[in-house]
Formats: structure tokens, C-alpha cells, sequence
């Protein structure tokens, strides 16, 4: 069973949804983790997810969302996501962006403590978005003592990976891992039991074309193979036990 540990599929269109959900079933996906970024997209993920069973929905708001955001419309949204907690596999994509200097950090990590406390509150898993801003993410989520977390295409500092190893977490690596030798370092300096695969579809495609989807992950799974010299059918077991013992 391969997975999809982190996508966007609600960036596409309904009519090319189904083209892609078919394809990820020719290529033998079963679980897709359906990540929503805003108010929006976390309805459409909610409706996506109950379409097609190999969707999982994720529900979150992305740290530039929460720029966008009042403190009222991200509280709101929070009891939102509670309210389906049942409906949900995990909180995401949250978390902190610092790309540009001009963003307001204090408000991206209150929120973001806000969502630790959700995800500790559902015992749900917490998929972290961490742009320039890896340790921080590291610190508060050790802070909150949060045991169910995917730090989602992770970029920071590899001295940085011993710690999520340490407490336990996920790292999911991109199909993207084709064409870049920091994701083949974290392959390499990470233990298979901490590993998962995601596509970040329609971003970060394996061959730096347009569009990627979860049908692409495999890509993922044969670099994870080559470079942990495992046998394909190995590595898909063991990430399917990784993710079982994630969202378990």
C-alpha cells in the first residue's frame, strides 16, 4: 500500500480530480492525506474526502493565510475544525513561515499554538509546515510536549533532524527528492521508521514539470529504496507501518 502523506488536491478542478484519483489507483495509492490551507479549501477538502475514500482529510490554515485572517475568523475556524473531528485524519497544513522578513511572526506562532493544543485536544496527528522557520517549529512543538507530528517537506538544518528523531516524529520527503540532494541527506541521516512519502501535489513535481500528483509518489518510495538499499516492497511496508503508528 503506498500513501500520500501530504497533498493539495482541492487546487484542481472536480473534473480533473477524478482523472487524478483514478490514476492514483492505477498506481496502486490507497491513502491520500488532503491537506486544507484556508476557510475555503477546508470545506472543499471535507467534500473531496467524502467523494473518494482514498482521501483523507486534513484540515489546517497555512501560515500565509493566517496573515489574511482575523483573530476572530481563525478562532472560528478552529471550533470548525473541531466540530469535525470525526470527519478529519489530522490538523493541517499549519504551522510557521518566515520567508519574508515582513511577516508578523508572534501572530503565526499564537496560532500555530493554538492548532498544538487542537491536535493534542483530537489526538490527532499535527502536519507541520516549517519554511525558514524549522527550529522554532521544533521548539514549540516540544514545548507542547506534541507526540503525533509529520514535519511536511522538511528543509531546515540537518543537525536539526536528530531532534525530530528523538521525540518520536515523522518526516515526509517530496517527490522532488529526484532533483534534490538535501531531501537524499535527510533520506540518508533518517531512520526508516521515521519516514513517510508525500507529492505536495500540484507543487514540487518529480521531474520539475507542472502539476504533480499523488500517483507520483512512488517516486518518493523508490529514492527512500536506492538510498536505504531496501527492497521497494520493503520500504512500502514499513511506511505504511510508519503511518499507522502516526495516526493510530
Amino acid at each position: 500500500m503506498f500513501i500520500d502523506a501530504h497533498c493539495h488536491i482541492e487546487y484542481y478542478k472536480d473534473e480533473e480530480v477524478e482523472d487524478i484519483i483514478n490514476r492514483a489507483r492505477e498506481a496502486g495509492i490507497s491513502i491520500i492525506l488532503e491537506n486544507g490551507t484556508n476557510i475555503e479549501k477546508n470545506r472543499r477538502v471535507l467534500l473531496l474526502a467524502d467523494k473518494y475514500p482514498e482521501l483523507k482529510a486534513c484540515l489546517g490554515i497555512y501560515p500565509d493565510d493566517v496573515e489574511q485572517m482575523t483573530d476572530e475568523q481563525i478562532n472560528e475556524e478552529l471550533v470548525f475544525i473541531e466540530k469535525n473531528k470525526d470527519n478529519i485524519i489530522a490538523i493541517g497544513e499549519v504551522g510557521l513561515d518566515f520567508k519574508s522578513e515582513d511577516v508578523d511572526k508572534e501572530r503565526q506562532i499564537k496560532t500555530f499554538e493554538k492548532f498544538i493544543r487542537l491536535a493534542i485536544k483530537l489526538d490527532k496527528p499535527i502536519i507541520v509546515h516549517s519554511r525558514k522557520a524549522e527550529k522554532e517549529c521544533i521548539g514549540l512543538l516540544k514545548n507542547h510536549e506534541a507526540k503525533k507530528v509529520l514535519m511536511h517537506c522538511f528543509s531546515g538544518k540537518l543537525s536539526l533532524l536528530s531532534d525530530i528523531v528523538a521525540n518520536g516524529w515523522m518526516i515526509s520527503i517530496p517527490t522532488s527528492v529526484k532533483n534534490s540532494e538535501h531531501f537524499r541527506k535527510v533520506i540518508s541521516l533518517t531512520p526508516i521508521h521515521n519516514l513517510l512519502a508525500e507529492t505536495d501535489s500540484p507543487f514540487l513535481h518529480p521531474d520539475k514539470e507542472m502539476n504533480n500528483e499523488p500517483a507520483n509518489v512512488i517516486e518518493s518510495y523508490k529514492m527512500i529504496a536506492e538510498i536505504k538499499k531496501m527492497p521497494l516492497k520493503k520500504v512500502e511496508d514499513a511506511l505504511e507501518k510508519n503511518f499507522e503508528r502516526l495516526v493510530g
